[in-house]
């Protein structure tokens, strides 16, 4: 084969679903949506995934797992395609994908807080009904919070 350019090895779904973790389902939708586009196919019509190819898909892999959005990703990949002139853009959308991870945070940090909150109170109630039964060290019941304190 001397004289033929050396061609990168191909990978079919079944590998790339598996070196990736997602399955060919999900890879299949990332294409038909934009994410993955030009993804060859062989002379028998299977897809056959690129260098190129399986690093966008570990791309559009991290991206979701930093809870960026599928609409976020697609305008992300179409500016990237357009080239360096659409960098402030493409930034400007990982800002605001971050604003909505932080308030998510945010939000859990809130559930987590009342949830800790609660497992305080029943540590408390549990220490009283102790002491009633003469158990030692028991410290005395937490009030609980105003609304929910009673369930």
């Amino acid at each position: 084969m001397q004289g033929m350019a050396e061609r990168s090895p191909k990978m079919k779904i079944a590998e790339v679903s598996k070196r990736y973790g997602l399955s060919a389902d999900t890879l299949r939708y990332y294409e038909r949506i934009g994410l993955l586009p030009g993804v060859t196919r062989n002379a028998s019509g299977i897809r056959d995934y690129s260098e190129q190819d399986c690093a966008r898909v570990e791309f559009v892999k991290c991206m979701r797992a930093a809870s960026v959005s599928i609409e976020a990703l697609i305008e992300y990949m179409d500016l990237f395609e357009q080239g360096e002139q659409t960098a402030a853009a493409r930034k400007a959308i990982l800002e605001e994908q971050r604003g909505l991870v932080e308030k998510r945070i945010a939000d859990m940090q809130a559930g987590l807080d009342r949830l800790n909150a609660k497992i305080e109170n029943y540590e408390g109630i549990l220490a009283a009904e102790r002491a009633i039964r003469g158990d030692a060290r028991a410290p005395s019941p937490a009030t609980g919070h105003p609304v929910v304190g009673k369930f």
